[in-house]
């Protein structure tokens, strides 16, 4: 399943701190992009399917402050988060390049 992540502290404990445990997968979206509208459907999926792996959504016009934080320049971004750091981004509605980056850190 998928939560949104709602607050900058929140990000802090579920992603940051979250990933020290477990792999953690970040959707960067907005309601305006047409390709993240059409990915959510994929992305959900993906949740469903790769359990051990933690998925959130973070919509950058409501944090702005963790959108710049973590240097989001267009949308959707897909970062990927491992012991409290980012160890990779996919920026587009790639299905194929964020599986494969999920699977490289399992």
């Amino acid at each position: 399943m998928v939560a949104e992540i709602s607050s900058p502290a929140e990000f802090q404990e579920k992603v940051i701190q979250g990933s020290a445990s477990r792999l953690v997968v970040v959707d960067f979206w907005a309601t305006w992009c047409g390709p993240c509208i059409h990915f959510a459907p994929k992305f959900e999926a993906m949740s469903k399917d790769m359990t051990d792996v933690s998925f959130y959504k973070v919509d950058v016009d409501k944090l702005s402050e963790v959108t710049e934080e973590q240097g989001i320049n267009c949308m959707p971004t897909f970062k990927v988060y491992k012991g409290g750091e980012c160890v990779g981004t996919v920026e587009g509605a790639s299905e194929a390049k964020l599986k494969e980056l999920l699977n490289s850190h399992k």
